[in-house]
């Protein structure tokens, strides 16, 4: 269970850092990480930090698949953790 808490923690912080550098790359007009890789960073077990990169970054919030497919993701992924933490 301990891994678990890990991988989630580390996925979520290089979540978070990962959209705060697109975001960063979109004002500069520089080379940009392909929306693809930031949404599987999400379904991987990101989704947290995505939420908090899109709030706090104000990045990818007027693209309708970021603002419902992050959400969405993030339920999914809150019942399926929930359940596995109740299990172990």
């Amino acid at each position: 269970m301990k891994w678990l808490m890990y991988y989630l923690i580390v996925v979520n912080l290089l979540t978070w850092i990962i959209y705060g550098i697109d975001k960063w790359k979109a004002k500069r007009r520089a080379w940009r990480i392909p929306e693809r890789t930031l949404l599987l960073l999400a379904a991987a077990g990101g989704c947290t930090g995505a939420l908090a990169g899109m709030l706090m970054f104000r990045h990818k919030t007027r693209k309708l698949k970021f603002m419902i497919g992050v959400p969405v993701i993030f339920v999914v992924e809150s019942i399926f953790f929930v359940y596995i933490f109740l299990k172990l």
